[in-house]
């Protein structure tokens, strides 16, 4: 995929930063695999959405973020809220609704959230968290923390209002947030260019708010890291927001309950010789890369993936007597924990 009208600034990607775009590739894929495994075990109760396939962008973003970055992202959030640095027990035990997982067990799949990482949370209404993100981002900009929002989005909420007000608004602000629209092709179980007007739903809508028109490989992590970089490093200096679409595609349906057969036959098949990890792989061990260096990376994490699993298991379920707590947002909250 090739840039519409703006080329990004090639950056040097270092040996260590390859091999951590590789790592966290690696470990992303590998926890929602052991998710969808816990959920067949009848662990993980309700609905989740996985992001199989979509690995590079919250890699590429994850490592490209600093500490003080603040990530905004849908109900298919597990890989972004990894990416950055959030507990891998705490997420599995979230979605096995234990008292280890990052909200005690009570948010569940589509509300994972960790302040402390800059996981601002998951959003399960669509859209509901880009005028969220923009609102952070004026924070940071009335404070001059040089802090960026980044806000992940599928291509189904480029057609809803708060899009484009959030756009807007940031675009007349100048506001340090990164809108990142994940194009897997299609919203819930619908193509995407079915419903919307343009080829590109975000990429084709920039010039309305006089943002550039971006539009890049999402399998692609090398990719996805230098666009990251460059437009992160002229928020921080004041250039204002940029809206990017990532195009990408899902490897399964839009949630556990849909098995996809809306899919044109051979599409699937097609996007799988295009998977990120693979296409990284192949490129790493291209670039001199020794095959043992990657295959102990990919032995390492599993043995994370077996240890978080170990702790969620082994965690108990929330007490009823935690029921009410955390849930107010006013003077209530000090006496009820």
């Amino acid at each position: 995929m090739k840039r519409k009208k703006t080329e990004t600034t090639e950056i040097d990607i270092g040996r260590e930063t390859r091999l951590e775009l590789y790592r966290l590739q690696v470990e992303l894929r590998y926890c929602e695999k052991r998710a969808y495994d816990l959920f067949l075990q009848n662990l993980v109760k309700g609905t989740s959405h996985l992001s199989l396939g979509q690995e590079a962008i919250a890699a590429a973003f994850g490592v490209a973020m600093r500490p003080g970055d603040w990530t905004f992202c849908t109900y298919r959030g597990h890989a972004h809220t990894l990416a950055r640095g959030a507990s891998m027990a705490g997420v599995l035990g979230e979605l096995m609704g234990r008292q280890c997982g990052l909200l005690g067990g009570k948010g569940g799949s589509m509300h994972l959230t960790d302040v402390e990482k800059g996981a601002m949370g998951s959003y399960a209404i669509i859209g509901a968290h880009l005028p969220v993100a923009a609102g952070a981002a004026w924070s940071a900009q009335y404070r001059g923390t040089e802090q960026v929002a980044v806000c992940f989005f599928g291509d189904g909420t480029t057609n809803i209002g708060a899009f484009h007000e959030a756009l807007n608004f940031a675009a007349v602000w100048k506001l340090p947030v990164i809108f990142v629209c994940e194009n897997n092709l299609y919203m819930e179980y619908t193509p995407i260019s079915a419903v919307t007007a343009v080829t590109h739903p975000a990429a084709d809508r920039a010039s309305a708010y006089g943002l550039e028109s971006i539009v890049l490989d999402g399998n692609d992590a090398d990719e996805v890291y230098n666009t990251a970089v460059q437009y992160m490093t002229r928020a921080r200096k004041g250039g204002g927001p940029a809206l990017i679409e990532a195009v990408t595609y899902r490897h399964s349906g839009h949630s556990r309950a849909d098995p996809a057969k809306y899919r044109p036959e051979g599409e699937l098949e097609k996007w799988l010789e295009r998977d990120p990890i693979k296409i990284y792989r192949e490129r790493l061990l291209k670039l001199g890369f020794a095959e043992g260096t990657l295959k102990d990376i990919e032995d390492g994490t599993m043995r994370k993936v077996e240890e978080a699993t170990a702790i969620a298991k082994a965690s108990p379920l929330p007490s009823v007597g935690d029921i009410e707590k955390n849930v107010w947002a006013d003077g209530g909250a000090a006496w009820r924990n």
